[in-house]
């Protein structure tokens, strides 16, 4: 089976191991096994708590810290994987091997695909923290070459309804967020990455930075993901 590394595994399958509500994995892939005959793999890994924004982030950001997400990328890599391969009925190959995650979970996802482009083939990021070190991700983008494989990558219009990570209004925040992700499809696209075809974007309208907003986009980037597998 093609496998997919999800980021905030506790939060995927169980509402009660979760931090913030569940994005009901499990019934979405029962759902697109019967309904569009796509079997896989999810691998939920969990964050560490209080260390969740450094193993997320390969960059430091002056206010929030961070900085050990090579390290957390090397241990997918290079012991989980291995150890998923090994003990599970994997198709190994790059082709069949992706990473994902949300918020700070997108950033570190999309970060492992081109530092990595040998061990992963495709890469969810939604809602991605590009906010975070002052846009080091966008700056990360434009100095990698292109790298194949395929990208889905969504925003809500309404990402932050309250609290955001600076003193601007949510509404003008949010505006800043998704401003920075369309730059972000305008830099990929230049970089060579074709529009419905190797490259998802999803923009919702009034979407909020929440699980229930990520588990209703989901089921479109796994049908992406897993379709040509499944034929």
């Amino acid at each position: 089976y093609p496998v997919l590394y999800m980021q905030d595994g506790q939060n995927l399958f169980d509402a009660v191991t979760s931090f913030s509500g569940e994005w009901h994995i499990d019934e979405i892939m029962e759902k697109l096994g019967h309904e569009d005959g796509i079997e896989a793999i999810i691998v939920a890994i969990p964050n560490m708590g209080a260390e969740r924004v450094s193993e997320y982030s390969p960059f430091r950001d002056k206010k929030h810290g961070g900085g050990r997400g090579n390290k957390y990328v090397h241990f997918l890599v290079d012991t989980l994987k291995p150890i998923i391969d090994r003990d599970f009925r994997t198709r190994p190959e790059r082709k069949f091997t992706g990473i994902m995650g949300s918020s700070m979970g997108g950033l570190i996802s999309l970060y492992a695909f081109f530092h990595n482009p040998d061990t992963f083939g495709y890469v969810g990021a939604m809602s991605t923290s590009l906010w975070f070190a002052e846009g080091a991700m966008l700056e990360y983008l434009k100095s990698v070459p292109f790298r194949g494989g395929r990208i889905y990558m969504d925003i809500g219009t309404r990402e932050y309804g309250r609290a955001t990570p600076t003193d601007e209004s949510p509404r003008t925040y949010s505006r800043r967020l998704y401003a920075k992700t369309r730059r972000m499809q305008r830099v990929l696209v230049k970089k060579g990455y074709r529009p419905t075809r190797t490259l998802v974007y999803v923009e919702e309208k009034w979407a909020g930075h929440h699980e229930p907003a990520w588990t209703r986009r989901i089921p479109h980037a796994f049908r992406y993901f897993f379709s040509p597998f499944s034929e």
